[in-house]
């Protein structure tokens, strides 16, 4: 298969959807597939070997849920013909959602893998895997989440990062080039330094380039509101996720500004919209807040 008949189909990859819900089991996995070549690990992995690292990220970097499926992914992925599961035909299925059991692909010890095709296209390919990567990375993730994914697999590529230098210009000028959480505005004469722009319904989930749907945000609070460390209610007062622990730092870079207003626009019309803050509470924030 050619490179550009895979990246092809990573594009068209077909997460679940259901309106603005996040789905990202399915790119979570290839991500894991690319890990897996780049560090010479065999094409096929049991479920076994990938229902932990597959939870892990689903519980880091999906959306808030109580429960997470890794098997999910593991069996729907092959819809897109970017997977294949071993004897699938011979295993158990659901009567309503037709997936296999979780507790059989576990015990059955069921392996699954890239198509061998694509597996061996990629691997003899580095660039090609560092473009695959990017892909996923890019059309499901923020750029502040794209490092730590990155780091949590154990996959090093080479970024091709996409800015849009329009959106991140009008947000810090909106929020007068400071955090809006704890007003960092450190400069370097007329360079800011770690000071961001960040969607608040992610680009990814069909969030708009507009100021409304922006904060102006330290590097620090912009990988932790894309983490759902913190959240805004719609009268833009601050939440911190109960989840967030530690000592010194998290006191004074997190629970001091919990229950705080945050630094507003310098004009109304550019205040965040509900709809976008709303969002960001269901699909992101890691709740319950702590206590007001």
């Amino acid at each position: 298969m050619k490179p550009k008949e895979i990246l092809a189909r990573i594009r068209n990859l077909r997460p679940w959807v259901r309106g603005d819900i996040r789905a990202p089991h399915k790119p979570l996995l290839l991500l894991l597939a690319l890990a897996r070549i780049a560090q010479g690990m065999p094409r096929l992995a049991g479920f076994g070997e990938i229902d932990k690292p597959l939870r892990l990220l689903l519980e880091n970097y999906g959306p808030p849920r109580r429960t997470v499926h890794p098997e999910y992914p593991f069996w729907w992925l092959q819809t897109d013909g970017l997977w294949e599961v071993e004897n699938a035909n011979s295993l158990r299925r659901r009567s309503i959602h037709k997936e296999p059991l979780r507790s059989d692909l576990l015990r059955l010890q069921v392996r699954g893998g890239l198509p061998q095709e694509i597996y061996d296209t990629i691997s003899g390919d580095r660039r090609l895997l560092d473009s695959a990567a990017n892909e996923l990375l890019h059309a499901h993730f923020p750029d502040s989440l794209h490092e730590p994914i990155l780091n949590e697999i154990g996959l090093s590529v080479i970024s091709d990062r996409r800015r849009d230098v329009a959106f991140r210009e009008a947000v810090i000028q909106a929020y007068e080039r400071r955090c809006a959480v704890c007003g960092y505005d450190v400069r370097m004469a007329r360079t800011e330094i770690g000071i961001e722009a960040a969607h608040i319904k992610w680009w990814q989930a069909r969030g708009p380039d507009e100021v409304q749907n922006g904060l102006a945000l330290c590097s620090t609070h912009h990988r932790a509101f894309d983490l759902g460390a913190i959240g805004l209610t719609d009268d833009l007062t601050i939440l911190v996720s109960g989840e967030v622990n530690g000592q010194s730092w998290a006191r004074e870079l997190f629970h001091e500004f919990n229950g705080r207003r945050i630094r507003e626009p310098h004009s109304k019309p550019l205040f965040p919209r509900d709809i976008y803050l709303k969002w960001h509470r269901s699909q992101v924030f890691r709740g319950p807040a702590r206590d007001l």
